[in-house]
């Protein structure tokens, strides 16, 4: 398995929510060795994709992948990238 996927539209207005699916997806992927995570936070204002990439950008979290990309052709995307 290459990729998965998180979509936050569903609990946008969620911020403990937000928080628990990020830490979730991450330990995912690190535990089934997954290399790629794409977020979809949306459009929207672009609030809700600040407040994940401040996620991760927290120490204890960013030590986890190796790096984060924005989508250039999609506003709304996030991929975040891990070494195994």
């Amino acid at each position: 398995m290459g990729k998965i996927k998180l979509d936050l539209h569903d609990i946008y207005n969620k911020s403990h929510l937000i928080d628990q699916s990020l830490n979730a997806i991450i330990e995912e992927a690190i535990d089934k060795k997954i290399k790629l995570v794409e977020i979809i936070p949306g459009k929207g204002s672009g609030q809700l994709k600040k407040k994940v990439i401040r996620f991760l950008q927290q120490p204890h979290i960013k030590n986890k992948y190796h790096r984060i990309d924005k989508d250039s052709k999609n506003f709304g995307r996030i991929f975040v990238h891990f070494k195994f």
